[in-house]
Order: structure tokens, then sequence, then C-alpha cells
């Protein structure tokens, strides 16, 4: 076609050449790349934990510690910083089951909502383990009227050196799973729990013994923690292969430990024998468990204390660095070291853990487009890494946030960051402006957020972190 009008002709070629500027404007693209920081950050579900206390708590004096029994709440100043300890996101309480069911079907469920409550004042989360009993009578006994239900009777065979119940009787295993079932009922997915400590048997709880079970017996008492808390992360016990790998087929279970540091506590009387060096490094492999960490948490606990390694034991620095950096090889997202001290001179391989423990997410670069209408998406791309060791386990949404002095919007995006894994980790996605968004200038910022309150839940190791807890990636403009 030609055109003998040369203004219509002209008229066409303005309207095109001003389309074509609209296509370049709106795919004009920001590229941010943030500045990495070297702090060490606490995140939910990572880090250390305090034990039977809670952030802001006066720490147990010396080398000793107390569990199992209710927590002892101290008068709290409104600091929760502590003495000779790192801030914690997560608050670890271990209770023997005579005092969260005294009568037979009445719980004090007051003793778990206490801590939850404490632990959202002080900014943490909950880990708790419900142990079956301790190991001294009858102060960590099972509940009264349960013993005078099963009598005095006991297994106490030759290959067992710690007291127990007879875990094959049917009524240990109503009893113990009806607790652990209504338990569940109440606390699963609730917003304050960090996780379970899967606990059917032994002394403190700790699983001793478990290959023992007969495989109805054991299937039934890990049976009710899978479909009691099923949303909740659960953390089994490395006690045997039969259990350790019945729970992997089930769910996605983590795995713990209880002597970390372990190089020669009873080596002179046990020819040499270490947990470092002769189980735990052998049972992750034998047991199937060396990949459980991609699902669900791997979370430690200290032999004796830190303060214990050095006055009692004589470790130095060595030493501590070699057990550090075993526990990062084996994907560690929390340690329990029984709030105790840590002595000043090993703090810089403290912190050297701390930022390496759990996950540790950089957001290493970011694009968007300097405009987008309403009504329409705003297409991003973003590279993120992973410095720690493991991914994140609870489902915290990743949001852009607009904002300006009258305006404030948020954005959910589709990311699930438990899938990244450590080292890169892509995600491109777009998120849809409301047409009821008001047109102007906004900031564009960026946070891993709670699925409740929507506020910021998890600090990135990038410069940018506002009062708030958003980080500003830029400006964007909105129009209509």
């Amino acid at each position: 076609m030609k055109f003998k009008n040369t203004s219509l002709r002209s008229f066409i070629i303005l309207l095109v050449l001003l389309g074509l500027f609209d296509i370049i404007k709106a795919q004009k693209i920001i590229t941010v790349k943030p500045h990495e920081i070297n702090e060490v950050l606490t995140n939910p579900g990572m880090g250390f934990m305090t034990f039977q206390r809670f952030n802001g708590d006066e720490l147990n004096e010396g080398i000793g510690w107390t569990e199992g029994f209710p927590i002892e709440y101290q008068e709290f100043d409104g600091s929760l910083k502590m003495d000779e300890h790192p801030l914690t996101s997560i608050a670890y309480f271990r209770l023997y089951w005579r005092f969260l069911e005294p009568e037979q079907g009445q719980y004090q469920w007051e003793h778990i909502d206490k801590a939850l409550q404490t632990a959202r004042e002080r900014n943490q989360q909950l880990l708790i383990r419900v142990a079956p009993y301790g190991n001294k009578l009858p102060t960590t006994d099972v509940p009264d009227w349960f013993r005078e239900m099963v009598g005095d009777g006991y297994k106490n065979q030759s290959q067992i050196k710690h007291w127990q119940i007879d875990h094959e009787d049917p009524l240990y295993i109503k009893h113990f799973g009806d607790l652990i079932r209504e338990m569940g009922k109440r606390y699963d997915d609730h917003p304050d729990l960090d996780a379970v400590d899967l606990s059917i048997i032994g002394a403190w709880g700790e699983g001793e013994y478990t290959s023992l079970l007969s495989e109805t017996t054991m299937k039934a008492l890990v049976d009710v923690y899978l479909e009691s808390f099923s949303h909740t992360p659960l953390i089994m016990q490395l006690s045997d292969l039969k259990s350790n790998q019945y729970g992997l087929s089930k769910a996605n279970v983590g795995w713990r430990v209880d002597c970390l540091g372990d190089l020669g506590f009873w080596a002179e009387e046990q020819d040499g024998f270490t947990h470092m060096y002769d189980v735990y490094p052998q049972n992750i492999i034998n047991y199937g468990m060396q990949d459980a960490w991609k699902k669900a948490p791997v979370s430690l606990e200290v032999c004796s204390t830190i303060k214990g390694w050095k006055e009692k034991h004589g470790y130095d620095i060595n030493d501590v660095r070699f057990i550090i950096d075993e526990s990062l090889k084996w994907h560690i997202s929390s340690f329990n070291n029984k709030s105790s001290g840590i002595p000043e001179e090993w703090w810089p391989e403290i912190n050297r853990w701390l930022k390496t423990m759990g996950y540790r997410f950089v957001l290493r670069k970011f694009t968007y487009p300097e405009m987008v209408k309403t009504n329409q998406r705003l297409n991003f791309t973003s590279w993120w890494d992973n410095k720690g060791v493991a991914p994140c386990y609870k489902d915290y949404p990743l949001a852009l946030r607009l904002v300006n002095g009258e305006h404030t919007r948020v954005l959910i995006t589709g990311a699930d960051i438990r899938e990244w894994l450590p080292g890169d980790n892509l995600y491109d996605d777009a998120v849809f402006i409301p047409p009821d968004i008001s047109s102007g200038d906004y900031d564009l910022q960026i946070g891993i957020i709670d699925p409740l309150t929507y506020d910021p839940s998890i600090k990135l190791a990038i410069e940018g972190l506002e009062q708030n807890g958003w980080y500003t990636l830029g400006k964007i403009k909105i129009e209509k």
C-alpha cells in the first residue's frame, strides 16, 4: 500500500514510534547486585538453642545442666542477650511423661502452652521432647498411675546397662502413644513449634536399645509420631537401621544425636571408644541417613558442654575445630549446648560455625522492570546463594513489597525456599500488580516473611536491611 497523503503517513509513523517507545520504556530492566555481609545471623530453625531456658535468661552455672523437669521461669529484664552465649531462635524443652500426665488422661498442657508463649515473647520457637522416663527412680520414673498399672517388673537384660520399662508391654504402647496423639491434636503445625523429637524409649528419651524392640512395637511407637505430627518437622534419634529406615520410608524425618564432641570421655574404660570416631560417621551412612538433611533438620546435642570440653576434658582449639567441621559435614541446622557458657578464646570458631550452620541466604542478583502497569504482571529474576549447609525446613513465603509515603502493598511470590539447598538457586517469577493500587513512584523491597503476620522473619546476608526487616532493592514506577 502506498500513502498519497503525507500528513496521514507521518501520523501513522508517529503512532508506531510512540508505540515502540512505550515498549522500550516498559522493557527497561533494573539490575540489583546486593553487597554480601559477614555478620552472624539469628534466623528461625537454626543456630544454637537455649535448653530449659530462653533468650535473656541466666545460663547454667559451671559445666552442669538440668533436663526433663518443668521449666523454672526466670524474671525477664527485657534484654534478650546472654553472657557467654549467642542469641538463639530455638528454645529446647525436654519434659518427662510423669509431669505432662500426672493423672491418667489428665494432661497438663500448661507446661507446653507457657513455654510456647514465652518462646514467642523471646523471639524463639520451641523444640520439644517428651521423654518417657529418665534414669533415676522415683523422680524421673514413668507416671505413678502407670507404675501402679504395670507393677515393678521391667526389663534389665544383661546387654542393657540403664533401667528400662518393658516397652513390649501393650500398655506402654497404648498409654504413651495416647499422650503423643493428644499432643499432636493440640500442637501440630503450631506456628511457634520449631520441631518435635521423636522420642520412643530409653533413659531421657534417647532411644538407647531401640534395636532390641520387636518390629511390631518399633513401628507402632514410630507411627504414633508420624501420624500425629504431619506438618511439624520431626527429628529421630540416630539409633538403629530398622527404626531410622522405617521412619524415612514413611515421612521426611531428620536425625539427632546426644554426644557431639566425644573425643574420649570414656575411652580409657572402653578400649578407646569415642562417638566422634566410632559411632557417628559410621551410623549416618550405615543407617541410610546421609541425605535426610535435604528434607528435615539435623539437630545435634553437645557431649557434656562446650565449657566442659575445656575445663574438664582439656580440649584445645584444634579439637573444637575438628568437631565443628564434622558437624558441618553432617549438615547441622541446630545445636544444643545445654545453656552453658562458651570460653572466650573459642568465640572466633563458634562464630564461624554460626555463619555456616543451617541456611544463609545471599541474594546475588535481582532484575525487574523500571515501570509496570496495574492489572499486569511484574516479572523478575533472582539468583540466590545459600552459603549454609542446609535448607530452611519451614515454608516461609518470599515476598515483594511496594511502599511509598501513602501506600504499602505486599505481593507474595510462589517460591518454596525449602528447596534452596546449599549453593546456587535460581528463582524467576512474576507477581500481579492489583488494579486498585495508586499510580506513582514506589520503593521495591524484598523479604522472607512470616506466613501469618507478613512481617519479615528471615534475615539475609546482604546489606540494605531496613528497621522493619525489609530490604530495599530500588525504585519502580506504577502506572495505570
